[in-house]
């Protein structure tokens, strides 16, 4: 899952959206670095990463790509699946994703302590409205580019545009399928981290 998954199901308060982002950019143990609600939601975060990885509905859809892709078919299915929950949005969430996005901006703007590799992408993900951009399949092509350029192998994602494209519909497909399941997944995460300790 990519940012915009994240955010749907990691709770909607402000620390838990923050936390739901920090994820992909704090690694190791957290003890007391963020306030708690944030640090909940990093783990969350963290654990819906490896159920995500693990499901086999994920591995299902993994394996329609090509086998020269296979090692970074997980980016690209990040993305698509983004796009898929933004493209159905309605169907997932109360509140329009044009709100919701604008609610995002604003918490991160307003806090000056974000992690540092994420400070310095904020104003682009801002600026470029990446959460609203993963509606148009086409944004998604120029993320798999802009990614590319930082690996240590970018070809590893060259013509994967073109491959989600080709895999559109049973994708999709997929997407639907497995969404429900994780949802339900990050609900019961959401109630543990309620549970007086």
């Amino acid at each position: 899952m990519n940012y915009l998954a994240h955010l749907h199901l990691g709770g909607q308060e402000p620390q838990q959206l923050l936390g739901s982002l920090y994820g992909d950019f704090v690694k190791g143990a957290l003890a007391g670095h963020f306030p708690l609600q944030t640090e909940e939601a990093i783990r969350l975060h963290r654990r819906i990463d490896v159920f995500t990885d693990s499901h086999p509905l994920v591995k299902r859809a993994l394996g329609r790509f090509r086998v020269a892709r296979r090692r970074y078919a997980g980016i690209a299915l990040d993305m698509f699946f983004d796009h898929c929950l933004a493209r159905d949005w309605e169907h997932f969430a109360d509140e329009p994703l044009e709100a919701f996005a604008k609610k995002v901006y604003v918490i991160l703007k307003n806090e000056p302590a974000l992690p540092e590799r994420l400070a310095q992408i904020v104003p682009s993900i801002i600026r470029e409205n990446w959460l609203g951009a993963y509606k148009d399949f086409s944004m998604i092509g120029h993320g798999l580019e802009v990614i590319s350029q930082r690996l240590s192998q970018p070809e590893g994602l060259l013509g994967a545009y073109e491959e989600l494209s080709a895999l559109y519909e049973p994708l999709s497909e997929d997407f639907q399928e497995f969404y429900p399941v994780l949802w339900q997944y990050a609900q019961a995460g959401l109630g543990a981290s309620k549970t007086p300790q």
